[in-house]
């Protein structure tokens, strides 16, 4: 399997497909995900627009390229109201937040906790 994550504005989501699926295929996944019928979605790699027949491995995307633990990144747009494609628009991803000063108190004496993650393998 290959591995994508589709963005769009504040929009993530994570996927999986074969290398022999069309892009076509990987719209009808989103489509089930989204609601958005796939003649009203445009896919991205990069800046460049991916066809619909094309097969994703045609586009670059095998299990080398979009694994699990690093998927593929895509741009997602939709068709709008006017019939015409939105700007492609992707919101950066947001930082987490600081760990709370109790969850940094690693390797206190009295943590049975840590000690026993330690042995676990």
């Amino acid at each position: 399997d290959i591995f994508f994550m589709v963005r769009r504005q504040k929009l993530t989501l994570f996927t999986d497909c074969k290398e022999t699926n069309t892009v076509l295929d990987l719209k009808k996944i989103i489509d089930g995900i989204t609601k958005v019928s796939p003649e009203d979605q445009r896919l991205f790699k990069g800046d460049e627009i991916l066809e619909d027949s094309k097969l994703l491995s045609d586009c670059g995307f095998t299990t080398a390229t979009a694994r699990a633990q690093d998927p593929a990144v895509l741009g997602l747009a939709y068709r709008g109201e006017d019939g015409e494609f939105e700007a492609l628009n992707i919101a950066p991803l947001t930082q987490p937040p600081d760990l709370p000063e109790v969850m940094k108190q690693r390797g206190e004496p009295n943590s049975d906790v840590n000690s026993d993650q330690s042995t676990s393998g």
